[in-house]
C-alpha cells in the first residue's frame, strides 16, 4: 500500500467519534451497534466487574490473524486506530477486497473494560492480565485464552501504548512507534516463528522510516512466559508486539494514532499477499532498542543540578488530565527532553519560594521571582 494511500484512508476514515486517551466500553457502544459493524460484533465473555468483552471478526479468508488492545486499560490509542481501521474495512471501497478473502481478522477492542473504565493498567482485581497467562487467574485471561484456542490463529497482534519516556535508541528521537518479535524460550532463539513475526515488523518499520524517520524501537526481548506475546510465540504462532509511543507535542496520540493505523495496514496488507515465511527477517535485527533516555521537561542551567519533570496521567472528572511530577534532581546532560526550559543559572523554586523536591507535584515554579508553567497547554 502506497504512502499516499493510507493517508487518505486515514482522512477518509478516522472514526470522529474517539478521540483523547479516555477510551473505554461505553464509548465503542453505538460503534458497535452501527449497522455497518454490527454483523460482526459479539460477547465473548466479561469482565471482573461483568463488563462485557466484545469481538469484531471482519473477512473470510483463511489466514487468520487475532489482535486485542487496552489489556492494559489506560493504553488506548490502538484502540483509536483498530476502530479507522474497522472502518476501511468495511466501508472503504478503496481497498482490495482481496484482503478479506484472503484474511479473517478477530479483533478485542478492549480486553480489559474495568481497567480502561478506572483509566488504569491493572484490572479490577489490581492483576496486570499481561503477567497473567499461565496462571489465567482473571476472567479477561481465560477469554483470551478461549479465543486464542477456538479460533486457532496464524498471526497474533498485541496492541500496547508505551510511555513518554522511551527514546529510539541512544538518540534524541522519541520511540514513536515500537515493535516487538517476542522471545520464544528462555535463550531469545531466534526462531522460524520469530522469523515470521520480525519479517513482518520489518516491513512496517520500512514504512514508517519514510513517516518519522528514526522514530521507531523495539523492546528487549527478555523471556517471560507470564507474558501473553512470549506464550503465544512459546505456542508457534508469530506474536507482534505493537506500542503506541509519543510524537512531538502530542501527548494526546493522535498523530501516533495515524502511524499505528498505517502500520496495522501494512501488516494485514502483506501477510495477505505473501507466503510469510521469515526469510526476509534481517532487517528487524537493525532496529534500534528502546531506552528511557527521556523527561517530559527538564529544567537546565540552574543554579544546582538539573530538574527532571515527568507528567502523571490522572483521570479527573472524566477527563484525563497531564500533573507535572518532579522525578529527578541531577545531572541529566545523558537525557533528552520533549521540553527544555532555561534557569539562566537561577535556583528553581515552588512558588511559595522553596526550594523544589523530588516526588512533589508542581504546576507552577519560579525562576527568578517569575511564574513559569508546567502544564500542558490545552491540558
Amino acid at each position: 500500500m502506497h504512502t499516499e494511500l493510507m493517508k487518505s484512508l486515514f482522512k477518509s476514515f478516522k472514526e470522529p467519534s474517539l478521540s483523547g486517551r479516555y477510551i473505554h466500553t461505553e464509548s465503542i457502544l453505538d460503534l458497535l451497534k452501527n449497522s455497518s459493524i454490527k454483523p460482526f460484533v459479539k460477547v465473548i465473555g466479561s469482565s471482573v466487574n461483568n463488563e462485557n468483552i466484545y469481538s469484531i471478526t471482519i473477512g473470510s479468508g483463511p489466514k487468520k490473524i487475532l489482535m486485542w488492545s487496552q489489556m492494559h486499560g489506560n493504553e488506548s490509542t490502538t484502540t483509536k486506530a483498530v476502530f479507522d481501521m474497522i472502518n476501511v474495512f468495511t466501508a472503504s471501497e478503496n481497498v482490495p477486497k482481496t484482503i478479506l478473502k484472503a484474511c479473517t481478522l478477530k479483533i478485542i477492542p478492549i480486553l480489559n473494560p474495568d481497567g480502561a473504565k478506572a483509566y488504569t493498567r491493572l484490572n479490577a482485581n489490581h492483576i496486570d492480565l499481561n503477567r497473567d497467562a499461565q496462571e489465567l487467574s482473571q476472567p479477561e485471561s481465560k477469554v483470551l485464552k478461549q479465543i486464542f484456542e477456538s479460533f486457532k490463529p496464524d498471526y497474533c497482534f498485541n496492541l500496547h501504548g508505551q510511555r513518554t519516556i522511551f527514546s529510539a535508541g541512544k538518540a534524541n528521537n522519541p520511540a514513536t512507534v515500537s515493535f516487538l518479535a517476542p522471545a520464544q524460550d528462555e535463550n531469545c532463539t531466534i526462531t522460524d516463528t520469530r522469523k515470521v513475526a520480525m519479517e513482518i515488523i520489518s516491513v512496517m518499520n520500512s514504512h514508517l522510516q519514510q513517516e518519522i524517520p528514526n522514530q521507531v524501537g523495539i523492546y528487549d526481548d527478555a523471556f517471560n512466559l507470564n507474558c501473553v506475546g512470549d506464550t503465544f510465540q512459546n505456542l508457534n504462532v508469530p506474536t507482534v508486539l505493537f506500542e503506541a509511543g509519543h510524537f512531538a507535542n502530542d501527548y494526546q496520540r493522535e498523530i501516533t494514532r495515524e502511524y499505528i493505523f498505517q502500520s496495522l495496514l501494512i501488516a494485514i496488507h502483506y501477510i495477505s499477499d505473501n507466503n510469510v515465511t521469515g526469510n526476509k527477517y534481517d532487517d528487524y535485527l537493525e532496529i534500534p532498542e528502546n531506552q528511557k533516555l527521556f523527561y517530559d521537561i527538564i529544567i537546565k542551567n540552574t543554579s544546582n543540578e538539573d530538574v527532571g519533570i515527568q507528567y502523571i496521567e490522572k483521570l479527573i472528572d472524566n477527563s484525563i488530565h497531564f500533573v507535572p511530577k518532579i522525578e529527578k534532581i541531577s545531572d541529566l546532560s545523558s537525557y533528552f527532553s520533549h521540553k527544555e526550559i532555561n534557569a539562566r543559572g537561577y535556583e528553581v523554586l515552588t512558588t511559595k519560594g522553596k526550594s523544589v523536591s523530588e516526588g512533589s507535584e508542581n504546576v507552577f515554579v519560579s525562576i527568578n521571582n517569575e511564574k513559569s508553567s508546567l502544564k500542558l497547554k490545552n491540558n
